[in-house]
């Protein structure tokens, strides 16, 4: 059996900004809780450019680029996938609904009758 070896390859440029990333969510988060004498709009709007930037950040690394190639990739399988009509999906939900009906008269009456024989004829508790 051969087996691969994958090797994720980043560089320094990339590992300094995926800290950079962090190290601003820390800050926006940081600077909201530091800004707490101001008005509610200041500190939500410090929040939100700290966590833009961070994203801003994140998305110009390798990783970054990875999970937009990936998003796209997704969209586009999405896109491919062959959805039911409404008429098959109201059949297939009543074949569900017909289905759980039947398996729970098919448990009751296995449970009744196993306690029937257990507790009625092998124990005789009734």
């Amino acid at each position: 059996m051969a087996t691969t070896q994958v090797e994720t390859v980043t560089s320094t440029a990339d590992k300094l900004k995926l800290t950079a990333a962090v190290g601003l969510v820390v800050l926006a988060v940081v600077a909201y809780y530091l800004l707490s004498g101001h008005g509610a709009l200041v500190r939500w709007a410090a929040l939100l450019v700290g966590l833009v930037a961070a994203v801003a950040v994140f998305l110009s690394a390798e990783h970054g680029r990875q999970l937009i190639a990936f998003g796209q990739d997704s969209v586009r399988e999405v896109k491919k996938v062959v959805w039911p009509t409404r008429q098959e999906t109201t059949q297939m939900t009543l074949y569900v609904f017909a289905f759980v009906v039947v398996m729970s008269l098919f448990l009751w009456l296995t449970d009744k009758t196993l306690e029937w024989v257990l507790y009625g004829l092998i124990l005789g508790w009734r």
